[in-house]
């Protein structure tokens, strides 16, 4: 059950935003299995002043074009399932729509069944347990 926000400069069009967003979210479904209906994803942009990065940080050389993607998930993938998920959102992003490697961020935050909610009010685990999921 992640949650997806994707941060882009700004100007940048309707269309490759959805584009990014599917990509990254089909990554997910191939590299850690989440199911295909599980899309929740949140663009917003950046405008020039608004985002500070270094351009060659552990020696990979960004572009005013840097994309930020940042994963909330359920704890317990393993390095090997994570590692094959940025490989993942990297080529789809960059064969897909068109996005260099190097201006692809990703960060995953992780946290418990029991931190989410995500309708009508309820603990998402609750509402698995009386689904019987």
């Amino acid at each position: 059950m992640p949650f997806t926000r994707i941060t882009v400069k700004e100007g940048t069009p309707p269309e490759k935003r959805k584009d990014i967003a599917r990509n990254v979210h089909q990554a997910m479904v191939e590299s850690i299995g989440i199911p295909e209906d599980d899309f929740f994803q949140l663009i917003s942009e950046y405008g020039q002043g608004d985002f500070f990065f270094d351009r060659g940080f552990m020696g990979i050389a960004r572009s005013d074009d840097l994309v930020v993607v940042q994963i909330t998930l359920r704890r317990g993938r393993s390095d090997a399932m994570k590692r094959d998920l940025y490989a993942k959102i990297a080529g789809n992003l960059h064969g897909n729509v068109g996005i260099r490697p190097e201006d692809i961020f990703i960060y995953l935050n992780e946290n418990d069944f029991s931190d989410w909610s995500v309708g009508n009010g309820q603990m998402s685990m609750a509402i698995v347990q009386q689904r019987g999921d």
